[in-house]
C-alpha cells in the first residue's frame, strides 16, 4: 500500500498509529490550525467517531481562548517504550506448581470427602 501523500505532512508524527489515550495528550500542543488539519485527515480517511469528538472538542477549545499546552508532538511516547517488551516472568520467576482442584480435572478424579461422623 503506497503512503498517503498527505500523511507525512501531518501535524503528529506516526498519527495513524497513536492510541486514542495518546492523541488525548498530544494534540493539546497543537494549534487550532494544526487540529484543523488532523480533523480534516481523519474525516476523509478512517473517520472513527471517538477520534473526531476528542479533535472536535480540542478544536472548541482553541476556539474559545485555549491556548496550546508546552510539549513536543514527536516526543517518545510510552507505546513507544525502550527497553524490555513483554512479561518480566520467567521459569524462574515461575510458582511451583500445585495440585489438582479439590473437584478432580478430566484425567483425575476428585478425591472423596472423609465420613463426617
Amino acid at each position: 500500500m503506497a503512503d498517503d501523500p498527505g500523511r507525512s505532512t501531518l501535524p503528529l508524527p506516526d498519527y495513524d498509529q497513536l492510541p486514542l489515550g495518546s492523541l488525548e495528550g498530544r494534540v493539546r500542543s497543537l494549534s487550532a490550525e494544526e487540529v484543523e488539519e488532523l480533523l480534516a485527515y481523519e474525516r476523509t480517511h478512517a473517520d472513527r467517531l471517538p477520534v473526531t469528538q476528542v479533535l472536535t472538542a480540542r478544536l472548541e477549545q482553541l476556539q474559545s481562548g485555549a491556548q496550546p499546552t508546552q510539549g513536543d508532538p514527536a516526543a517518545l511516547r510510552p507505546e513507544q517504550a525502550q527497553g524490555q517488551a513483554g512479561s518480566p516472568v520467567t521459569p524462574a520467576t515461575s510458582p511451583e506448581p500445585f495440585g489438582p482442584p479439590p473437584h478432580g480435572t478430566p484425567d483425575q478424579r476428585g478425591k472423596p470427602k472423609g465420613d463426617r461422623t
